[in-house]
């Protein structure tokens, strides 16, 4: 008996989500019932059909689509919350010939992002946006979202939504509408069949003006979100249909395609990456190494993963930054990622550094790390999961009690916040302490002479590059990385 797909998965989606975390790389983390998935699949689909996933390019956001990068087979860039409208109009300028779908929550978009979302749409920029709402903020577990209904009790209005205090639920389509310069606005939901085939044709066409350069246009998608709003798959369908359609109307409201010509591509603002690298990343050190140097030791041939943690105000993020610059000024590929608390001072800190010759798929390290630096108990306890058993730990010997670990694992003790504060009399300075301790590892783990002495040297400039108008601090720092390489060494 034969078997023939007439409707498979769309070659705009990876076949296998390597990226995403956790076990299952073949399913998404949207939750049950979600109305992402569904526009996930319209929106791939589509772009197959118009033969644009070689030129597009995919804003993801910071919401419950921040990982769509993790899916989509097309060029993504995953941008800090509300940011999406302004880094489209950035990449659509610097290079003309890409296609730039903006895809974004309520939250993102109507609240933190708005003015940047008015301004792309008012400047009648030549992307497509998706406005996915839901009601709340769904990712952070169901506060009020702008478009949240009057009544509806969320995290952040237990009572329900109080228009006198709180306002009324932002029309984002009616106010886009305002406007001169869009082409197309509709507004769709995804709660029956007829309704997500009538979200289809929405897509199509929003996508069919991009692919014609024929301006700004906006789907606004409304989509359940069972899991938040506490409600079955039929409730929560029964809530758009009879509760929030009443706010947000379907429909479309503007469309203009037919009378607007095909746009011309726009001479692009830059296209040499030589002087894109030399805007991004000019080098002010008068001793920078030549664009072909490469360090020898074969330590860094494989791609370094370097976990960094500790409390804010213990230079934890500077510490990654400075690890960051150092690699970058010897030509590696280089991210950085941090993550801390809402403290500004003592809350828990920690950053990610991958340093490679090759392109770096993801700035996250959730596990495979090479080499950990713990600063506390509590980031040796939350990290040392992360830690390969042949990798590098490096801590902080008076803060850190180290259990039973695997044999494999190289261990290193140093008193880095007591060398900096009692020794050099100011604890600030701990981070290029423990700089200077990670040279003396590096050394005795197979960095050959030449880079151990190039080591300190891409230290030097580096600190020089960020401190140069400061030439005590650029001597205090050279003096915490050799007491730091001192120490380990003994």
């Amino acid at each position: 008996m034969s078997e023939k797909v007439k409707f498979g998965r769309s070659k705009v989606f990876f076949d296998t989500f390597h990226r995403r975390p956790g076990p299952i790389k073949k399913n998404m983390h949207y939750c049950p019932g979600c109305g992402h998935g569904i526009l996930h699949k319209l929106v791939a689909e589509v772009i197959e059909y118009h033969g644009i996933q070689e030129n597009t390019t995919l804003i993801a956001p910071v919401g419950c689509a921040v990982f769509a990068y993790y899916y989509f087979n097309v060029g993504s860039i995953s941008v800090p919350h509300g940011r999406a409208p302004a880094v489209g109009t950035g990449a659509g300028r610097a290079n003309p010939e890409s296609y730039v779908i903006s895809y974004q929550g309520d939250g993102d978009l109507a609240a933190i992002g708005f003015n940047e979302f008015l301004q792309a749409a008012n400047r009648g920029e030549k992307m497509t946006v998706f406005f996915v709402n839901n009601s709340n903020y769904g990712m952070t577990g169901g506060q009020m979202a702008p478009t949240t209904l009057p009544g509806q009790k969320t995290t952040t209005s237990p009572y329900g939504r109080n228009p006198e205090t709180e306002g009324y639920p932002t029309p984002v389509c009616e106010i886009v509408n305002s406007l001169t310069a869009p082409v197309y606005i509709e507004r769709v939901a995804l709660t029956t069949p007829g309704r997500v085939a009538a979200a289809k044709k929405a897509v199509y066409k929003g996508i069919q003006n991009l692919k014609e350069r024929k301006g700004f246009s906006l789907i606004e998608v409304v989509a359940p979100c069972p899991i938040n709003l506490k409600m079955s798959a039929d409730q929560v369908n029964e809530f758009i249909e009879k509760q929030m359609l009443n706010y947000f109307p379907l429909g479309c409201l503007r469309d203009k395609t037919a009378e607007t010509p095909e746009g011309k591509l726009p001479p692009p603002v830059i296209r040499d990456e030589e002087a894109v690298r030399e805007i991004l990343f000019p080098l002010r050190n008068e001793n920078a190494v030549a664009a072909d140097f490469r360090n020898t030791s074969g330590i860094f041939d494989q791609e370094l993963r370097v976990k960094i943690g500790g409390f804010g105000g213990q230079g934890v993020l500077s510490l990654g930054v400075m690890l960051a610059n150092m690699a970058r000024l010897r030509n590696f590929n280089v991210s950085w990622m941090p993550s801390y608390g809402p403290e500004q001072r003592g809350g828990a800190a920690c950053c990610a550094v991958t340093v490679s010759r090759k392109a770096i798929p993801s700035p996250i390290i959730d596990r495979g790390g090479n080499l950990l630096i713990a600063m506390t108990q509590a980031a040796f306890d939350k990290y040392i999961g992360e830690l390969r058993e042949d990798g590098i730990l490096i801590y902080d010997h008076t803060a850190v009690k180290l259990p039973q670990l695997p044999a494999t694992m190289k261990t290193y003790g140093i008193d880095a916040l007591d060398i900096a504060g009692n020794q050099l009399g100011n604890s600030k300075f701990a981070n290029s302490v423990l700089i200077g301790a990670l040279a003396a590892v590096l050394a005795e783990n197979g960095m050959n002479e030449a880079d151990q002495a190039d080591f300190s040297n891409a230290f030097k400039e580096a600190v020089e590059e960020k401190f140069g108008k400061k030439p005590g601090a650029v001597e205090a720092n050279i003096n915490a990385y050799a007491a730091g390489l001192k120490a380990m060494q003994k």
